[in-house]
């Protein structure tokens, strides 16, 4: 058959036929093709974002990734549909990371581009109705009653209208039957209007009209005018004061607020008045919403010796090291290192991202920063809505921003000159991200992106991870340690409370052992503060009928049911279900209901009981769902109006108050028991990390862990504050019994809505790997600890592969073929094998 020819020649000249290849938001692993239209051949480049139709309804906002001018084969190649931006809003070093994190966490480039991209510069519909285009009302056969008749009426004088016009028009808010009427006689069409979710923030302003700012006479003529008219004089006076335009005229076009306009003495009435007569013109002006007031660059940052031999370490090993770990006690300082290193790539014209591994820690990171980098610096998280997360993306593209704090999602904005990356807390769990895919690691992937710019990484950490540890002892990362705490204060005393001997005496009180009350009441008869510290939120883990012991279950996942005192419900903390508490046993009736364990919420309730001098709150998932509850509970506590915060892992992570010299450990048994290789590791980074809140300043500080076994040796190791201990006897079983770092782990997740096909196509799929792979190398299927989640059961294979002399990427996409054709086997169509490297 013969080639198509797409270049068309017009007026002597040809116009050529252009081709470029998306990236769309969608679980596919390819590109796809469109034409560009004629118009858009000079303007399309790659990084733009583009609206294409996907499939036969789809309208979706995609990447071009490429322009060219090659013609698909496999398929008719449609017509791109609008391009959104003049110039590219994603980077080509992002698009690169983008392909690398598909191909390294076995997902799609879309997936990726879907996590990346905020929210706000996707595309969204709005469904609208119009009139049909062969209506009228001379000729239809059909009546219609008011309501119709109005809106008719309506979209005769407008060409379309959205729901929500229509709901306000007819003052109803089910429009279902009416439309459903109107159509069924051939009156209406409904169609989806495409539109950009971003909207930039606007100010209604006003500013005197420009001839009146030229010409004094015209101006004074104006004063004597208004004489019989007071309150619009006071309007033009007061205007005059705050913008003096005599002798500044240049400041008129900037103008005031309305708000800045009207005040007690100055009506809204007169300014429309002055607004209609022509004296003062009205204008929106775009405003930034994310925004900070100018830094003070002079402020000293006043380094110890200890501090200025680390800093000069690091800038050693980065002479011929891309990575250098920074392992430095609670309390020695290093955001003031870190500080000195910003202050120093921003100087050399480079951008920084600082990465933090919980929002609650940005909140008190930012106000340090802000006041010496203030404008300089965008902050970028989830908290923020979609279109603050946009300007502060907009931010780093046009280098308003230089610097970002933010956490792991702040790795997928576009930077173009990334100098350096910090990596604070760089052991934190919170860095990986485990739904939807990419299930990535942002230090891991920060380590990548860095090297893609060319620039360096710092990692830090009091209590590092054993892998990052491990490559600072093989020379591949450069090493530096700061062992004193800043400003001569001491580590807490840390003691540990024995829970089986208080409960066999019986002098426990609600689950604390007399030794952390009394201690507890003595720092508030101090007038210091104290932290405790439970990882279980909500006020008990379930309920229980003490009659024939029923506990409520989830309905879609295997866990019983969280009781939380304050909504008065019972949730799923892994699919959010939620339900009302019973007031009598549903299964024998009884009213014998109690509580079991113990959460935040509970502790919060006894501690107000146990210490009712004391003033108690708490921090966790529930009470800081809102934007700026952090903050709150952050100023309250460093103002000291807190005595006592009761937290989960929240409080662990880098928060610095002088008045805290207490910090209570309620149950670190549960944390030891948990059934995991890393969970030694984790107790140690958690319980340290967590006693490192205390005696930050002169005043000493104390630590009392609850356990009911005094002799197991990770407590010794915390007490000792004997890191080295741990690292050892870590990297001795790991070395072992083969987990990283001397491996690479890929964990599979079949799931599946029945048991029974969701075991059986695990045992299937491991039968297919360990055929080529060997049964040394997989794994299992076993049933994780949790079974079931959100209506799926769930089995587990896990991978274990050797880090040297093995294709890692063969052994990828052999799993990912395997993976596809089990679930293209008629029995497992809708078995799901969802792929997680690096899982922990």
């Amino acid at each position: 058959m013969q080639q198509l020819e797409f270049n068309i020649s017009e007026g002597g000249g040809e116009r050529q036929t252009l081709f470029c290849d998306v990236l769309l938001p969608v679980p596919v692993p390819k590109l796809f093709t469109y034409r560009v239209p004629f118009d858009l051949n000079d303007t399309l480049l790659p990084g733009c974002r583009v609206v294409v139709q996907f499939g036969k309804k789809k309208i979706l906002t995609g990447i071009v990734a490429e322009v060219h001018d090659r013609i698909p084969e496999a398929y008719d190649a449609r017509l791109l549909l609008e391009q959104l931006d003049e110039q590219p809003i994603v980077q080509p070093v992002q698009l690169k990371l983008f392909q690398w994190m598909a191909d390294y966490y076995m997902c799609t480039p879309g997936e990726v581009l879907n996590v990346a991209l905020p929210t706000g510069l996707k595309l969204s519909s709005q469904s609208q109705v119009q009139l049909h285009p062969d209506f009228s009302y001379r000729t239809t056969e059909h009546t219609f009653n008011e309501k119709e008749k109005l809106l008719l009426d309506s979209l005769q004088q407008n060409q379309s209208m959205s729901y929500a016009d229509v709901e306000a028009l007819l003052g109803q808010k089910t429009l279902y039957q009416l439309f459903k009427n109107l159509l069924a006689k051939e009156a209406i069409l409904l169609f989806e209007q495409v539109q950009e979710k971003y909207k930039p923030k606007t100010v209604r302003k006003v500013r005197l009209q420009e001839g009146l700012v030229q010409d004094r006479n015209s101006l004074e003529a104006l004063f004597k005018a208004l004489e019989s008219h007071p309150k619009q004089s006071d309007v033009l006076l007061k205007y005059l004061r705050e913008v003096p335009v005599l002798q500044h005229p240049e400041r008129n076009a900037s103008g005031l607020t309305k708000a800045e306009l009207v005040d007690a003495q100055i009506s809204p009435s007169s300014v429309r008045t002055l607004v209609k007569n022509g004296v003062l013109e009205e204008f929106e002006e775009t405003v930034p919403r994310f925004w900070i007031p100018d830094g003070d660059s002079s402020i000293d940052i006043r380094l110890t010796e200890d501090q200025q031999k680390a800093r000069q370490q690091i800038l050693e090993h980065f002479e011929d090291k891309d990575t250098v770990l920074l392992h430095g006690i609670t309390g020695s300082g290093k955001t003031e290192l870190y500080i000195s290193l910003i202050r120093e790539a921003l100087d050399n014209g480079v951008q920084v991202l600082y990465l933090l591994p919980e929002i609650a820690l940005t909140t008190q990171i930012v106000g340090r920063l802000k006041k010496i980098f203030g404008g300089q610096m965008g902050v970028y998280h989830s908290r923020f809505s979609d279109n603050e997360r946009v300007e502060v993306w907009q931010g780093v593209l046009n280098g308003s921003f230089p610097l970002v704090v933010g956490v792991r999602s702040s790795i997928f904005l576009p930077f173009h000159n990334l100098g350096l990356i910090i990596v604070d807390e760089e052991h934190e769990t919170s860095y990986k991200q485990y739904d939807p895919a990419p299930r990535y690691h942002a230090r891991d992937t920060a380590l990548v992106l860095s090297k893609m710019h060319g620039g360096k990484t710092l990692l830090g950490s009091a209590t590092p991870s054993v892998e990052s540890y491990y490559q600072a002892e093989n020379d591949k990362y450069g090493l530096v340690e700061l062992t004193k705490r800043y400003a001569d204060a001491q580590l807490p005393l840390i003691e540990l409370a024995d829970t089986r001997v208080a409960q066999k005496h019986k002098t426990m009180k609600a689950m604390f052992t007399q030794q952390l009350v009394e201690a507890l009441k003595n720092v508030v008869e101090r007038r210091e503060q104290a932290i405790v510290f439970q990882n279980r939120r909500g006020y008990a883990p379930y309920i229980n009928c003490e009659e024939c012991s029923w506990i409520p279950k989830c309905v879609n996942c295997a866990v019983s049911l969280t009781y939380h005192m304050q909504a008065n419900e019972l949730r799923c903390h892994y699919c959010g279900l939620k339900e009302y508490v019973p007031t009598a046993c549903p299964a024998c009736g009884s009213h014998k209901i109690k509580t079991v364990g113990y959460g935040t919420e509970k502790l919060e309730e006894s501690l107000r009981l146990l210490v009712p001098e004391a003033t108690v709150e708490r921090m966790d998932l529930d009470t800081t769902r809102r934007k700026n509850s952090f903050q709150t509970l952050f100023d309250s506590f460093g103002e000291g109006k807190i005595d006592i915060l009761v937290g989960t892992q929240m409080v662990s992570k880098g928060l610095d108050f002088e008045g805290v010299t207490l910090v209570g450990i309620f149950d670190a048994d549960r944390m030891l028991h948990y059934p995991d290789f890393r969970s030694h590791e984790r107790t140690y980074q958690l319980v340290t990390q967590v006693a490192g809140r205390a005696g930050r300043s002169k005043k000493p500080g104390k630590v009392i862990i609850q356990t009911s076994n005094l002799e197991q040796p990770i407590l010794e190791r915390i007490i000792q504050s004997d890191y080295g201990g741990v690292y050892r006897n870590e990297i001795r079983e790991r070395r072992e019994y083969f987990y990283p770092p001397f491996s690479r782990l890929i964990r599979l997740v079949v799931r599946h809505s029945e048991k029974d096909l969701a075991e059986a196509a695990a045992k299937e799929l491991a039968a297919r790997l360990q055929h080529k792979l060997g049964k040394e190398r997989v794994l299992g299927p076993e049933e994780p600890l949790v079974g079931r989640i959100r209506g799926l059961y769930l089995m587990h294979i896990t991978i274990k592969l050797e880090r040297q002399g093995i294709d890692m990427q063969g052994v990828k996409q052999f799993i990912a073929a395997q993976s596809q054709e089990l679930v293209s086997q008629k029995d497992y169509k809708k078995v799901e094998v969802v792929p997680d490297v690096d899982p922990y």
